[in-house]
C-alpha cells in the first residue's frame, strides 16, 4: 500500500510540469511581437543604490540610450562616500543630454534601506510615471516604450517583465541561470495561468505615483521584505491589473561561489515561507527528481524507472527549452541542460533547509520575520 501511494504521489510533479509547459506555451505563443504603443509620457527611472555592482557603468548607461522623448534617471545612495558615486558622476559627464540626478540619503530610519530610498525617490521624482529597476539590470533602447506602453490602459496599475542573465563566468552563475529558466520562471507562469499576476519582479516595475499612493506607497513597506512582490500584490488588491510582459531585460550575475547562490536563494525562500506558508509547503509536490527516485526505490523495475525518470527528464527539458530558448531566445541553452538535475537537487536541499531557519541573512545583518515585518535578530 505504501509503495502504491508513493507511485501515485510521484506523478504529481509530472502533472505540475505539464501545467508549466502549457502555461509557458500559452504565455509566449501570441505575444512574440509586441505592438508599438504611441504612449510616451515623461518617465522617472528611480534606482536605489548601495555600493558598486559588476558592470554598473554599462548597466546605467543602457538607460541613457533609450529611444524615448523625455525621461530622467534618479539615483539615491547612502552618502557621498558610496563606491557607486564615481560611476554615476562619470555617467553624468558622458551623457550630458540625459537628465541625471543623485540624491544622498533616504531621510528615513526603516530597516529595509532599499525601500526607504525608494520612498524618497518616489517623492523626489519629477514625473508621474515611475520605472523602478535593480542596479544589475541592463536594457535595450526600446525598454521604456515597451514597459510603459501598457499603462495607457487605465485598468493596468503596474507592468513587470522577465529577465535573463548575461555573461555567466562561474559554475554558480550558470547554475543560477538554469534554475531561473527551468524552475522560477515556469512557476511564475503557472501562477499567472491559475491565479493571475499578483506580484511584480524587482528587475522592472512600471507604475505611477498615484497607484503607489493607493496602498500607502513605499513608506508602508520600509520594514517589510520582498517589496517588489508586495508592490504587485498591493496594486492588484486595489482592483488594478498587473501586466507581465513576454519581454526580458538582462541582468549581470555576480555569484562568486556556490555559497553566495545558496544564501541568496535561501533568503528568498525563507521569506516566501513566511509570506505564503501553504504555497511554500506545497512545493513538495513540484520536486520531480526525488519523487521519481522514490518511485524507483519502492518498485525497482525497468518500466517504472523508464516511466518516472524518463518522463521527468523529457518534461524538464521541454519546460526549460520552452521558456529559455523559445520564449526568452536564450542561445546555447541546450549545452546547459545537464545542470537541470543538479539544480533540482540543490533546490530540494535549500527548500528542506528553509524549515530550519528562523532568520534571514541580508546585507550586513540577520533578521527575524515577525508578522510580515523585518526585526533585527
Amino acid at each position: 500500500m505504501a509503495a502504491d501511494v508513493i507511485l501515485l504521489v510521484a506523478t504529481f510533479p509530472l502533472f505540475y510540469y505539464a501545467i508549466s509547459i502549457f502555461s509557458s506555451w500559452r504565455f509566449f505563443r501570441h505575444r512574440r511581437i509586441l505592438p508599438a504603443v504611441p504612449f510616451t509620457p515623461p518617465v522617472s527611472n528611480i534606482k536605489p543604490i548601495r555600493g558598486f555592482d559588476p558592470d554598473s557603468y554599462e548597466n546605467f548607461a543602457s538607460l541613457c540610450r533609450q529611444d524615448y522623448p523625455r525621461f530622467e534617471l534618479l539615483f539615491c545612495v547612502g552618502s557621498q562616500d558610496d563606491s557607486a558615486v564615481p560611476v554615476i558622476q562619470k555617467l553624468i559627464h558622458d551623457f550630458p543630454e540625459t537628465d541625471i540626478r543623485i540624491i544622498y540619503g533616504s531621510g528615513r530610519t526603516g530597516i529595509n534601506d532599499k525601500v526607504a530610498k525608494l520612498a524618497r525617490l518616489a517623492s523626489e521624482a519629477k514625473y508621474e510615471v515611475l520605472v523602478i529597476n535593480d542596479s544589475d539590470v541592463r536594457v535595450h533602447t526600446d525598454y521604456f516604450r515597451t514597459v510603459v506602453g501598457p499603462l495607457q490602459n487605465q485598468a493596468v496599475g503596474a507592468v513587470t517583465c522577465l529577465y535573463v542573465s548575461t555573461g555567466e563566468k562561474t559554475f554558480a552563475d550558470n547554475l543560477q541561470m538554469i534554475g531561473m529558466i527551468s524552475d522560477f520562471f515556469p512557476s511564475i507562469l503557472v501562477a499567472r495561468q491559475l491565479d493571475g499576476v499578483k506580484f511584480a519582479l524587482g528587475t522592472t516595475i512600471a507604475t505611477t505615483r498615484t497607484n503607489l499612493r493607493l496602498f500607502g506607497g513605499y513608506e508602508s513597506l520600509e520594514n517589510r521584505p520582498a517589496d517588489d512582490l508586495l508592490v504587485g500584490r498591493l496594486i492588484s488588491e486595489q482592483g488594478l491589473e498587473v501586466e507581465l510582459l513576454p519581454y526580458a531585460v538582462e541582468t549581470v550575475p555576480d555569484y562568486a561561489s556556490l555559497s553566495d547562490l545558496f544564501y541568496k536563494r535561501l533568503r528568498w525562500i525563507v521569506v516566501m515561507r513566511h509570506m505564503r506558508p501553504a504555497g511554500h509547503f506545497g512545493l513538495i509536490f513540484t520536486h520531480g527528481l526525488p519523487w521519481a527516485l522514490a518511485a524507483v526505490a519502492v518498485h525497482p523495475t525497468l518500466p517504472i524507472a523508464a516511466f518516472y525518470l524518463g518522463t521527468y527528464a523529457v518534461m524538464r527539458t521541454i519546460m526549460t527549452m520552452m521558456v529559455g530558448s523559445e520564449g526568452l531566445k536564450r542561445k546555447g541553452l541546450a549545452w546547459k541542460l545537464p545542470l537541470i538535475p543538479v539544480w533540482d537537487a540543490a533546490a530540494l536541499c535549500i527548500w528542506l533547509f528553509s524549515f530550519t531557519r528562523s532568520t534571514i541573512r541580508w546585507r550586513d545583518g540577520h533578521y527575524h520575520i515577525v508578522k510580515g515585518q523585518l526585526v533585527k535578530a
